[in-house]
């Protein structure tokens, strides 16, 4: 499966997210109002207000913002893969955005290219270029699928590739890797934990580690989908 593929062309990507302000009181009285018409479809009971729940407003990219994009990439070292990774991270996401621009203007601006990562066609992707519009920063080539036929879009998602076609289910990374024997990207913190993490631990370099190792599943899944070796420890590389 995927033997098709030239690895060395694919970006291995995954996002952290978290609500644009540190608390639902520092909504001005319209965003508040936006956000309860949101929430209303999100809460588990009538005993739960739309404030308690504005910790998951990151997952949505009209109350949300980008503070992390991680990236990974292969090389081949004599017979086996380098996997090199990067991150993209700070408080301002517009520059956040336009330094992960340049890198895939630069280096991932052909059509053989391919964005990859993990239910990325549903969140990754989507959210980038909303965000981007959002900053008023132009969409890059590879992330632009507006008027693209299917085949042309340069996406590629390990969870889709995981469903062979079928749709009723979601199987998250974690899962994943734990059914392939890859050591999971969960160890330390998980998505639920990013916001708290972010807005009152005010530690981003820990979300952006947490961020690198979801990315570094995402290529050894790619790696047992096409039935090679996982990389080891001294295969990847942090820059």
């Amino acid at each position: 499966m995927l033997e098709y593929l030239d690895l060395t062309k694919i970006l291995v990507l995954d996002i952290e997210t978290v609500p644009q302000y540190h608390a639902y009181d520092a909504l001005n009285e319209k965003w508040q109002k936006l956000w309860d018409k949101k929430a209303s479809f999100l809460k588990k009971n009538d005993d739960e207000h739309t404030s308690d729940i504005y910790n998951r407003a990151g997952i949505y990219a009209e109350f949300g913002k980008i503070i992390c994009i991680s990236v990974g990439f292969f090389n081949r070292s004599g017979n086996s893969w380098q996997f090199r990774v990067k991150s993209f991270y700070g408080d301002d996401e517009s520059l956040v955005l336009k330094e992960f621009n340049i890198l895939t203007e630069r280096h991932y601006n052909h059509p053989d290219n391919l964005l990859c990562g993990h239910n990325a066609k549903e969140f990754d992707f989507p959210y980038l270029c909303r965000r981007m519009l959002i900053n008023g920063i132009t969409i890059p080539n590879i992330l632009n699928i507006a008027g693209r036929k299917p085949w042309e879009v340069q996406h590629l998602d390990t969870m889709e590739l995981w469903k062979f076609g079928d749709f009723k289910s979601f199987t998250s990374l974690e899962l994943l890797a734990t059914t392939f024997n890859i050591p999971t990207p969960k160890d330390d913190i998980d998505g639920s934990m990013v916001w708290k993490v972010y807005w009152q631990d005010k530690n981003l370099e820990r979300i952006a580690t947490y961020c690198q190792k979801d990315v570094v599943t995402v290529a050894q899944l790619l790696l047992r989908f096409r039935g090679e070796k996982l990389l080891a420890e001294s295969d990847v590389i942090f820059s």
